[in-house]
Parts: structure tokens; sequence; C-alpha cells
């Protein structure tokens, strides 16, 4: 499994980019092996997170290629006043299943608990 966990703050956001946003995230959902997405924000510092989640590289790899996300990380200056973007291939998830987190139940065949 793999993730990909993108890290912002923002400047004004304006109409274009909620529309490039919606475009972009619905491409990653019709990508390959797309297996869903969260967000977080953290008040200290105002950072948001959206980090995706799929079976496989092959979805990821599909998203990076969409021509609006490229044309997102052409213009992301216009919106965003800083991000980093982090690309992690999940081991294992484990829980006790409460949260009903969208990776409950999920895990990989090494065992590092």
């Amino acid at each position: 499994m793999y993730s990909a966990t993108f890290i912002f703050t923002t400047k004004e956001l304006d109409e274009e980019f909620h529309t490039l946003d919606a475009l972009i995230a619905n491409a990653a959902k019709e990508s390959t092996g797309y297996l869903g997405e969260e967000a977080w924000e953290d008040a200290k510092t105002g950072r948001i997170a959206n980090i995706y989640y799929w079976e496989s590289e092959i979805g990821l790899r599909e998203l990076i290629a969409h021509p609006k996300h490229i044309e997102a990380k052409q213009r992301y200056s216009q919106w965003l006043s800083g991000y980093q973007v982090i690309i992690s291939q999940v081991i294992k998830t484990y829980g006790d299943d409460q949260l009903g987190h969208l990776l409950s139940k999920s895990s990989s065949a090494a065992d590092v608990s």
C-alpha cells in the first residue's frame, strides 16, 4: 500500500483553486487501486494535510501524471505559501477498529507490531 501526504499552508483561495482541487480529488478517486483519503489541519500552524491511499504505486503514479495535477504544481504559488509532499510505502496498519478509519482492518504481510 502507498500513501501521499500533501502538507501545505494557504494564501487566498479563489474559485479557480477550488475547481482545480476538485478535479484533482476526482482524478485520485478514479486512479487504479484508490483506497480513500483524509485531511487534517493543525490549528497552531494553520497547516493542512491531505493524505491519499492506494493499493499500489500504480494509482499514485497515475495521479502524479494527471494533467490537472501537473497544472496545480505549476500554479501552486498563486494559492499556497508553502508545501511538502511525503510519499510513503505503508508497511502495516493496525488498531482497535474503534475509529472507523478508512484503513481499518487493512494490513500487509509484514508484521512490525
